[in-house]
């Protein structure tokens, strides 16, 4: 049974045991991955996949299952505990399927599937090249914690009681390299990754390898540094990971919860100027792009901060309701789950400023180009992170420097960024160009 066959028929015996709604989600497909070290095989996984999930309403009322056996006897069985669960659960007004005014014709055409034809001693073959590229690259670098590829295909269909059904296709391909440098018996480790829809447009083995090397290189013979209060410039990596906490606090379930550092700010100055952060569910190839959410929703932009001023959250229905508000087509979800609201391609707009000109800007200074841990309280705002990175001084990239910790609250480090660069690197749904905030604490020694 095909998977839009099979959720369509998953509603149609939802109704029969007596839902009041429902609704039917199928993700199925295969997904391969590798990891190479020092020219071997470490890793090898290949496998198919299959999985469909039910949310059943009784009024109010609701529950969700999941099962990976397509019988005919076990999605009865598992349609039927279902609606015995959503009998028992607690009454929710603010439960049910979107309302029906959201949905329309899913017309997008979004570029997002682009199935390769290629083995798996290829792709084996791609991970160990890449590695090759660093590990040849400078003697410096004599070690590796692996190079990787993988890739899966992805189909997933929506059904519910309303009548809506739409389904899709999607691929995605990645591949990293992660190499050691040493320097005075002391070692570094860094890494560069390429991720797209399209395998053909990953860059190649030895561009990824070779960027990665340069990445470890420039931290070998890192230092600490004095605790004092610096502007703090942000490469797209560690940008892209500062943005994904807002991301979260944007989420409806936090403002909904009253668990978010932005909560009654909507219509308010938030970030500087130079700030818009849009959530593109409809970019071309993106690696969150989807024509429908997980409630089966079409597929929006939307305008999260325009120009430093927030202007609205990311909402699934229920969020949404909870709210008074509407859905952003924000719904995310594994079968196995319920849904729950998430970003797609989350993104800070580029700026006009190359990360050449950021740096030459601070006259004395932090670059991080990598963050460790999850010191952020979403509720206040105060963030707290372990980093690496290289000094900046006289507008110069002089020195590596590690064992540090930047800190502030995001409230103020929205407001104090200074500068935007034109580098975005898109290789996770929230992605980021170079930022420059203009005074954070540094602590060292």
């Amino acid at each position: 049974m095909e998977p839009e066959e099979l959720a369509r028929h998953t509603i149609e015996i939802a109704a029969r045991a007596g839902a009041s709604a429902a609704e039917a989600i199928v993700r199925q497909g295969s997904e391969f991955s590798t990891v190479v070290r020092l020219g071997s095989v470490e890793k090898l996984l290949q496998a198919n996949f299959r999985k469909l999930g039910v949310r059943i309403f009784c009024g109010s009322q609701s529950a969700a299952s999941s099962t990976s056996d397509f019988s005919p006897e076990t999605v009865g069985r598992v349609v039927a505990d279902t609606v015995a669960m959503a009998r028992a659960a607690s009454p929710d007004p603010a439960a049910g399927l979107p309302d029906r005014a959201l949905y329309a014709p899913v017309t997008a055409a979004l570029d997002l599937f682009h199935p390769a034809a290629v083995d798996s001693e290829e792709k084996i073959a791609l991970a160990r090249r890449c590695e090759e590229a660093a590990l040849r690259h400078d003697p410096r670098i004599n070690n590796s914690e692996g190079s990787g590829f993988s890739d899966a295909l992805i189909r997933i269909a929506y059904c519910n009681s309303l009548g809506v059904c739409e389904s899709y296709c999607k691929t995605v391909a990645s591949l990293y390299a992660s190499p050691l440098a040493e320097l005075d018996g002391l070692k570094q480790r860094d890494y560069w990754l390429t991720t797209h829809v399209d395998m053909a447009r990953l860059e190649s083995p030895d561009a990824v390898g070779t960027k990665a090397a340069r990445r470890v290189l420039r931290r070998l013979g890192a230092r600490k540094v004095e605790t004092a209060d610096l502007p703090v410039v942000f490469d797209p990596l560690a940008a892209g990971r500062v943005r994904s906490f807002l991301a979260e606090a944007v989420c409806g379930t936090a403002p909904m919860r009253k668990a978010s550092f932005l909560l009654d700010r909507l219509g308010s100055r938030v970030a500087s100027p130079l700030v818009t952060i849009v959530d593109d569910a409809l970019e071309p190839a993106g690696l969150g792009s989807r024509p429908f959410d997980s409630e089966g929703v079409p597929s929006q932009t939307t305008m999260v901060v325009d120009q430093g001023i927030l202007m609205g959250y990311l909402l699934d229905s229920y969020s949404a309701r909870k709210l008074g508000m509407r859905s952003t087509g924000s719904s995310t979800r594994e079968p196995s789950g319920a849904p729950k609201v998430g970003p797609s391609n989350f993104y800070l707009k580029p700026g006009s400023h190359s990360p050449d000109e950021i740096i030459r800007s601070v006259d004395r200074g932090l670059y991080v180009t990598e963050l460790i841990g999850f010191g952020v309280n979403i509720v206040s705002g105060n963030y707290s992170q372990g980093a690496a990175g290289i000094w900046i001084e006289r507008g110069e990239l002089a020195y590596p420097v590690e064992e540090i910790t930047v800190a502030g609250n995001l409230r103020e480090m929205l407001l104090g960024i200074e500068a935007v660069g034109n580098d975005p690197v898109p290789v996770a749904e929230t992605f980021a160009p170079t930022v420059k905030i203009g005074k954070m604490v540094v602590s060292g020694n």
